[in-house]
């Protein structure tokens, strides 16, 4: 097959999604890379010629990659995510509305462009957790304990805060000062633990954990409802139970066993079949099984093979050997990150 990863600068020396492109490539397939803060793209020609079987999104929140991933999806070619998901998630205020709307269980949300708007919320619901709404990566975020600390130094309007923008509010939800991560995989889910942003001198060793049948019906839901693939969503355990925080498209997959093999067959049966958002339903039943049963295979195989010293490519690697025509986009050598290819972070 033939795909095209946006990968912004912040992402240039990250496992994820480094070594998923070269897994790809391993297995047969040409994968271009466009570097969106730092290229020159002859965007008219490049999209309109159609030279991808898919484009592939990685870049922070705001970022120029998703007006190119926009841009694609507009001429017909297909995206992973689906554009419209992604745009829905990007936006923290836009999700926050979405998810309460179908039930997920999401803490009551305020917005204002100034922090000082914040002080007109009643003080009994402070602590507030406050955050740019195109925010990433745990950019900026506050907890504010009383409505006259929102202008403190460090604050929302700190010299580190959001210049511009539409901050969100959320009250605080009492947790352990752990975050759960859930990852979805084309529909595995995989949970991890990790210190949360609000409490950095809580020490927690990052680790894979059970996953419950509550918490897995309400990330399988954020799928569900945003059309997402290939996510992640950060859950608190509260007081009253699971509580989303934040939702991520394509995010790092730290600790999922075998992330690279397993987003590398993710991405080409998004590729072949379109995103959830764009036809997965009217991919269903007894084909959609044997697909999945199909990508299962992939991995295994990809497991054995790495037990040789070999990289064994998927079945659908084997379409992607036949010659395809020339790209528009260079190709440029992608660099391999520095860590152990186990070690696979990015960003949330």
């Amino acid at each position: 097959m033939r795909l095209c990863f946006l990968v912004e600068e912040q992402y240039r020396h990250d496992g994820m999604p480094l070594e998923v492109i070269h897994q790809l490539r391993a297995w047969g397939h040409r994968v271009d890379v466009v570097w969106p803060g730092r290229s020159l793209i002859r965007i008219s020609e490049a999209i309109q010629a159609g030279s991808h079987d898919a484009w592939v999104l990685k870049t922070v929140s705001g970022g120029p990659g998703l007006t190119l991933l926009e841009a694609a999806a507009s001429v017909g070619l297909t995206t992973v995510n689906d554009v419209r998901a992604i745009r829905g998630v990007r936006d923290k205020a836009l999700a926050a509305v979405i998810a309460r709307g179908k039930g997920l269980p999401v803490p009551v949300t305020y917005a204002a462009a100034r922090p000082e708007e914040f002080a007109e919320i009643a003080e009994a619901e402070f602590p507030l957790v406050v955050k740019p709404a195109d925010g990433s990566s745990g950019r900026a975020v506050r907890l504010v304990a009383t409505p006259d600390r929102l202008l403190e130094p460090g604050g929302p309007a700190g010299p580190d805060g959001p210049v511009g923008g539409l901050l969100i509010a959320q009250p605080y939800v009492p947790n352990s000062g752990t975050d759960l991560k859930v990852y979805s995989v084309a529909g595995e889910l995989y949970a991890t633990e990790r210190c949360s942003p609000l409490h950095p001198a809580h020490a927690v060793r990052e680790r894979q954990v059970p996953l419950t049948p509550e918490v897995a019906r309400i990330t399988a839901g954020i799928g569900d409802v945003f059309g997402l693939d290939l996510y992640g969503v950060d859950i608190l355990l509260g007081p009253d139970g699971p509580v989303v925080v934040d939702i991520n498209d394509f995010p790092s997959f730290r600790q999922v066993p075998d992330a690279v093999a397993r987003v590398s067959a993710a991405v080409l049966d998004l590729a072949r079949n379109g995103a959830r958002g764009r036809g997965r339903e009217a991919c269903g039943g007894e084909a959609s099984v044997r697909e999945d049963a199909q990508d299962v295979q992939d991995v295994q195989d990809t497991q054995a093979a790495g037990r040789t010293g070999a990289a064994a490519p998927p079945a659908t690697a084997q379409a992607g050997a036949t010659a395809a025509p020339p790209s528009p986009f260079a190709a440029p050598s992608v660099p391999r990150p520095t860590r152990p290819a186990a070690s696979i972070g990015g960003g949330r």
